[in-house]
Formats: structure tokens, C-alpha cells, sequence
């Protein structure tokens, strides 16, 4: 249980959903609101598929293109790191130049909003480190997601509760949290990398 809701919380706070607010309601504004919740189920649904097929076949992936854990591991900090400094200092325009005004399909809202490549990255380490666990990493997955579809289906009441304001700070305090997952997701594989180049050093002497 703890393992699921470590894992729950990581993904959680890779898909950001506080910080992809202002995202969505930017691209959604100029929708009838009647139509706009079921814009965005649609999106959430597309990206629960995408991130749970990823999940299951990131395995498969690694043993194909022949791609260890640590190495994994080091992008995914990598790309953690990125997002969460854009998270923590924000830069003009957001994240990422989104366009505004047309009806989303699968992009931008689902792909990279939700099932991003930060997020694959982390679903990608979790089943190559632990296989036999993919029960516990699709409940953690699904349970992350259904807090973010709630805090998402739910824009406009958070918009108004926070404020610009609220919603920066929170953005940003996801962002140092990040950080810190992101450093140790790179510590970890730089740790295992050295770790298997000593155990082949000894062998080959």
C-alpha cells in the first residue's frame, strides 16, 4: 500500500494538474460551457489509455531498443528536472505555446498535458524496476489520474477558490517537490550505473 501511494503521489504531481489549470482553461475558454466537461472527460480518457498501454508495454520498449534502468532512470530525472524549474520559474507564455480556441483532440489537453514524456519516462521506470508489480503501478496510475480528472473537471470552482495567485503558488510548490524527487530518480541511476561498471570491473579482473 505505502509502495502505491509513493508511486500515486509521483505521478500526481508529474501531471500536475493545479499547474495545467490555466493551461486548460486558456485552450477551453472560447467553448460553450455546456460542452467544455465533456471536452475534457474525452481528453482524460484518451490519456488514461495512452499512459496505461504505455505502462503495460514499457517493458517490452526497454528490451526492444535494449535499454538498461539506470539509464532510464537518468532521463526521467533529467526530464523532471526540466519541468519542474519551468514550474518553479515560470516563463512567459507557460510551459509550453499552446494554441487557444479550437476544440482539443488527444493534443494538447491528453498528450502532453496529462500522458507527457515525463510521465512515460516514470512508467517506464516503475515496470522496468519492478515487473512483477504492474497491479500496484496501474492502481497508482488510475488513482493519480482520477484526482487530477477531478481537480480538472473542476476548473472553473478551483479557478475562483485560488486565484491567479493561489494557483502560481501552488504550481510552484509542486515544483520544488519535483525537484527533489528528480534529483533522486538521477542519484538512484547514477548510483546503479556505477555499481554494475565496479561488479564488471571485478569480474573482467
Amino acid at each position: 500500500m505505502a509502495e502505491i501511494l509513493a508511486a500515486a503521489t509521483m505521478l500526481f504531481l508529474i501531471m500536475d494538474p493545479l499547474g495545467n489549470l490555466p493551461i486548460y482553461m486558456s485552450v477551453l475558454k472560447t467553448i460553450d460551457p455546456q460542452r467544455r466537461r465533456r471536452v475534457i472527460i474525452r481528453e482524460l480518457l484518451f490519456a488514461l489509455v495512452i499512459l496505461m498501454v504505455f505502462l503495460h508495454s514499457g517493458q517490452l520498449l526497454l528490451d526492444f531498443l535494449k535499454i538498461e534502468q539506470e539509464t532510464v532512470s537518468i532521463a526521467g530525472g533529467i526530464i523532471l528536472f526540466i519541468i519542474a524549474i519551468r514550474m518553479v520559474f515560470p516563463q512567459p507564455g507557460g510551459i509550453m505555446s499552446l494554441p487557444a480556441g479550437e476544440e482539443p483532440f488527444i493534443v494538447p489537453l491528453a498528450i502532453p498535458m496529462i500522458a507527457g514524456p515525463s510521465t512515460m519516462a516514470a512508467l517506464i521506470l516503475l515496470a522496468n524496476q519492478e515487473p512483477n508489480k504492474m497491479t500496484e503501478w496501474s492502481i497508482a496510475l488510475f488513482a493519480a489520474w482520477l484526482v487530477s480528472a477531478v481537480i480538472l473537471s473542476m476548473s472553473n470552482t478551483f479557478h475562483r477558490l485560488l486565484g491567479e495567485k493561489g494557483l502560481n503558488a501552488v504550481e510552484r510548490l509542486m515544483g520544488m517537490i519535483l525537484i527533489m524527487i528528480a534529483i533522486q530518480m538521477l542519484l538512484n541511476g547514477i548510483g546503479v550505473y556505477f555499481q554494475s561498471q565496479l561488479h564488471v570491473s571485478s569480474i573482467l579482473q
